[in-house]
């Protein structure tokens, strides 16, 4: 019988950028992602194929997508379609985000 509940220690995780870290859960066609970001770290300017969409726990970070930069605090969302190009810029203090994708990226299984 499967397990429905999971925690961190039981998820993938893999280091995406110098300091950032993330755990990693997926089912069959969804995957979410616990990000953390230590301060200053840089998601640097990428694209994938998959729809995103993400939430801010904690911290503040500004946030590049297309040609649209926003600082963003916690309890702000984002929606970035698949192909746009995307940055991220941590502030002072460590943040943590939520992230959603659809399809399943695999790689980050």
């Amino acid at each position: 019988m499967p397990s429905y509940f999971f925690n961190k220690s039981q998820c993938s995780r893999h280091t995406i950028f110098k300091g950032v870290d993330i755990h990693t859960l997926y089912g069959d066609h969804l995957m979410i992602s616990v990000v953390d970001l230590a301060p200053h770290s840089v998601v640097e300017e990428h694209s994938h194929p998959h729809e995103q969409l993400g939430y801010l726990l904690e911290g503040e970070v500004t946030f590049t997508i297309g040609n649209e930069t926003k600082v963003l605090k916690a309890g702000e969302m984002w929606r970035i379609p698949g192909g746009a190009k995307h940055k991220v810029v941590v502030g002072d203090r460590p943040a943590r985000a939520i992230d959603v994708f659809y399809p399943i990226r695999d790689d980050y299984r």
